[in-house]
Parts: structure tokens; sequence; C-alpha cells
């Protein structure tokens, strides 16, 4: 029998459920999802595979490509399925050519999800578009006590760095619209979490700038990384950092991956190239030229404050006259001394 995966969201019907299938099934394999040990555990032998939030107990010699995948969970309650953040992580991250169907254990429902895949990998390639054409970049500290995440701040500010981005890291605990609204100037976020703790994919209207995964700046900002349809969908940010196998090194200054012609697939205007990278004509002068709209605008933010209607109280330096001081109005704001009683 062709091989196929049971992801379960609930852990109690796992073995349950997995007793009844493995006789129609001979190779069936049950995730779990991959929650942090407890403090003086020991890490089970062989160690699990730990892809989209889950441990995937492969045998040896086989990988996840091999498997097609069949998810019970969800609830009658979701409205619209595509909010589903396990569900989502399983269908960006799954390979395309392998089926992928899922059943409500509310309604017994079962469908397939190719559909609904394709309709989250469109999203995220647009998000990647987004954060091409993003100049200010906010980095949301999502976690805090989990390994590792002050070498992933460091490694997606100097992404933004190496694109030409500015970026700025705010620690706002849990992200929600009204949070995030008081930086219009941001043009996309990027949430740094573990893969349990990230956002679902949000609904149209709900958040005024879109908000990404670490592997989608990480999309966008370096030109080393495989093109769409090829690069992995990463859940976790440390598969992200040195070390991991999944882990692609910013090509040098001098690389002709900085001087590929790149045109914006939303507005149809070709990008500029990073600011950041020298030239390498021997006879350019010591000053590198640089386009003037770039010249114009060395701070996004100031930029941003520019372009706004109201700026702020104007000191107007040298256009008050001086005067001597007055006696203010006396009172309260409901009723002053000076406007009687009524």
């Amino acid at each position: 029998m062709t091989a196929t995966l049971l992801s379960m969201r609930i852990p109690l019907t796992n073995e349950a459920l997995a007793t009844l299938l493995r006789p129609r099934y001979l190779d069936l394999l049950v995730s779990s999802p991959a929650l942090p040990l407890p403090v003086g555990s020991l890490n089970p032998d062989p160690e699990p595979l730990e892809r989209f939030g889950r441990r995937f107990p492969l045998a040896p010699g086989r990988c996840l490509e091999e498997y097609g995948a069949f998810y019970v969970g969800g609830s009658e309650a979701i409205s619209d399925p595509d909010l589903d953040p396990d569900l989502s992580r399983l269908l960006l991250g799954w390979a395309p050519g392998r089926p992928f169907s899922s059943c409500c254990p509310d309604t017994g429902r079962t469908q397939d999800e190719g559909a609904r895949a394709w309709r989250l990998r469109a999203r995220r390639h647009y998000l990647v578009e987004r954060a091409r054409d993003a100049r200010v970049v906010g980095l949301l500290a999502g976690t805090l006590g989990v390994a590792r995440h002050r070498e992933a701040l460091a490694h997606l500010r100097n992404l933004t760095q190496a694109a030409g981005k500015r970026s700025y890291v705010l620690a706002l605990g849990r992200p929600t619209p009204a949070k995030l609204a008081n930086f219009p100037e941001v043009d996309v976020f990027v949430l740094l979490a573990c893969p349990l703790g990230a956002l679902a994919t949000q609904p149209s209207g709900s958040f005024f700038r879109p908000v990404l995964a670490p592997c989608e700046l990480e999309a966008a900002c370096n030109p080393a990384w495989p093109p769409p349809g090829l690069a992995p969908h990463l859940t976790h940010y440390a598969d992200l950092l040195p070390g991991s196998p999944f882990h692609v090194p910013l090509p040098p200054p001098d690389s002709e991956l900085w001087d590929t012609p790149d045109v914006s697939l939303i507005t149809g205007d070709l990008r500029p190239p990073p600011a950041w990278k020298p030239s390498t004509d021997p006879g350019c002068s010591a000053l590198t030229p640089r386009p003037q709209l770039e010249l114009a605008e060395s701070s996004p933010a100031a930029s941003f404050l520019s372009s706004r209607s109201w700026q702020g109280l104007q000191p107007c330096l040298g256009q008050t006259p001086v005067t001597a001081a007055v006696s203010g109005r006396r009172g309260i704001a409901i009723a002053y001394e000076d406007e009687g009683s009524s």
C-alpha cells in the first residue's frame, strides 16, 4: 500500500486511530506536535525529524518527500480553514507533488487540499514580493526564551542591511492589528517566534501591513536563495542560521547575483541595486555616484514623515514676534472664569 502519513492535532487520539489504520496502510507514519521536552528528560534515540512544528519518526534511509499526508484536525468553529495555523504550515511545506487530504473530527468531512495549498503558496509569493519592495522592515521579537533568538535577530538585521533596507526591532508581545498600526512608516513586519507561536494566515484587511515569516524575508533579501518552487518552507528561524543544512550564506559584495535585474511584480518598477554594494569598476573615482533618489532619501523614516500632511507642531523659529508674557485663562475646561455662568 502507498506510504501515507497521519498528522494529528490531538495527541490522545493518535495511537488509537493509528491502530485502526495500520492493517490497511503498511507504511504508516504518525506525527506529533514538536512541544518542548520537559527539563531533565532524555532525547529519544534516534531523534525524530522536526519540520513544520511537528516531529516525524522516520525510519533510517527514508525521507519525508516520499509520503503523502492525511491531516486529522481542525474544528467546525473555524469558518475559514485557511486560518488554521497547523494545517497552513503543513500545506506550505509539504512536497507539491504528493497527495494531501484532511478530515475534520467534528463533522467527519474529508477533502483534498491541493487547491488550498496552491492558494497559500500564491499568497506566500505575494508576501515575498512585498518584502522586496519594502524599504523599512519591522522585526517583531515574538520570543525571548527560545534558543538562538539573539543570533536570529542579528541574522535578519544583516539580511535587511545587505538588501539596502532599514530595520527596527520591536518587542510588543503577541502582535495585534492595533499594536502594529502604531508604526505606519514600517512597510512589512517579520515575526520571530517558534513554529507553534507563529501567526496563522490572516484574513485580508486585518493587519495594516503584512506580517511575514523569517524564511520569507530570507527569500526576499538573499539573492542566493533558491527560486520559488525549489526553496523549502522553513517554520523555525534556527533553520536559517549557520550550522543548519538549509542555511544559505549571503553572496560576497562583488558577486554578480547583486547585479541581476529585478522587477517588482506588484508595481512593475525596476528595483535599484542595494546601496551598500561597492563598485568594481577600476576606472571609477573613489566616490561612487549613486542615483539621485537614493541620495535625497537617506532616511526612510524622514522621507515618510515629509510625506505626511501633519508633521507635528512647527517651531517657526524667527517668524514669531517676541512679546511679554500675559495671564492666561483660569478655570476648568467646562467653565472658564471669563465665560460667565449659563
